[in-house]
């Protein structure tokens, strides 16, 4: 069962936006930034991270690393049962090298963002995690050359209406 999600009002959606920025900011500039105080904002994040909205972690640079191959990887199962895409989706969940992973609609059933050290690297992790025993049917990798934006912000509420 899933949790009702938060009420946010426009005090939290400005402060989420701040912190998706930088976690980093200190209470007193969130609270200078939105017009409430530094133990206001400090309830507030606690809510959210009481409420599981909110996890914070460290972002690495991977221009900054020794080496970081990044390759996008299209999956198509070879069956369309619950079985099959429990235990593919428990294998992504559980694979380090698995930035991110999202179930599709159309040709591929899934796409992949996998970071390896290297290309041979990549190649043992494509063989662990996609030739197995007959619930992949078909994989095609292309290796990404150039980081052009990456994110993970997340919209906080509706864009407003434009009015004509």
């Amino acid at each position: 069962m899933t949790e009702k999600p938060l009420t946010l009002d426009s005090f939290d959606h400005r402060l989420l936006e701040l912190l998706q920025r930088d976690a980093d900011t200190t209470l007193t500039a969130l609270g200078d930034a939105v017009g409430l105080s530094a133990s206001a904002v400090q309830r507030r994040i606690k809510r959210y991270r009481a409420s599981g909205l909110l996890h914070q972690v460290a972002v690495l640079d991977p221009d900054l690393l020794p080496a970081a191959t990044l390759a996008a990887v299209w999956v198509t199962m070879e069956r369309d049962t619950f079985r099959l895409h429990s235990a593919f989706r428990a294998r992504m969940r559980a694979a380090p090298e698995v930035q991110q992973c999202y179930a599709l609609a159309g040709q591929w059933d899934y796409l992949a963002i996998i970071v390896a050290r290297s290309v041979a690297h990549y190649r043992e992790v494509a063989e662990r995690l996609f030739v197995d025993e007959g619930t992949v049917k078909r994989y095609e990798t292309r290796l990404v050359f150039d980081t052009i934006k990456q994110g993970l912000a997340l919209p906080t509420q509706a864009p407003a209406r434009r009015k004509k």
